[in-house]
């Protein structure tokens, strides 16, 4: 009895290796050191970029965070670009934003816009991704704009990182000034 056990537990240990599903590689998050948000009003005018560089990662030096006013009354169509800059040449994460737009958003939160910033795309699902913007200022003054990359938000969700959960790729605020 003891010279069928080996073949028997040998058998089984062989057929249980030939049942198991390859393993789930998951998706890792591509480093971001720089988001420009390129302004541009509708019929002429100034182009307005915020730009967000942090080439060194958390903790080290502090980002650099470049603005530009922006005009009152004026309608801006808005475009997002996230990149890591530590590779040569520079790798344009936005492209794989988009093409996995249903695993991403990005989210507006602002309080001196005359109106939320508003998505003008769209992943397959029809639910916003955010890489393509309306904004439109109203009257002078100052305030700020924060920026968020969510990475598997709920879709849909009420607009809110709170309301979509997921993980942040990319926050980023920005000093604001209309005039």
């Amino acid at each position: 009895m003891k010279k069928y056990i080996f073949p028997i537990l040998l058998s089984a240990v062989i057929f249980a290796a030939c049942d198991k599903e390859d393993p789930v590689v998951p998706n890792e998050e591509e480093l971001i050191t720089t988001l420009t948000y390129t302004l541009t009003p509708d019929g002429g005018g100034d182009v307005v970029i915020l730009k967000f560089t942090d080439l060194d990662g958390d903790g080290g030096n502090p980002p650099e965070i470049e603005t530009s006013p922006l005009a009152i009354n004026t309608v801006y169509e808005g475009v997002i670009k996230v990149e890591n800059e530590l590779e040569t040449p520079p790798e344009n994460i936005t492209e794989e934003v988009e093409e996995e737009g249903a695993e991403h958003q990005f989210f507006f939160i602002e309080d001196i816009l005359k109106s939320d910033v508003m998505y003008d795309d769209e992943d397959v699902n029809g639910n916003p991704i955010g890489i393509e913007t309306i904004v439109e200022t109203g009257a002078a003054g100052t305030g700020t704009l924060t920026i968020i990359l969510r990475h598997e938000p709920k879709k849909p969700n009420d607009g809110t990182p709170e309301d979509a959960g997921g993980e942040t790729d990319i926050e980023v605020t920005f000093d604001i000034t209309v005039e």
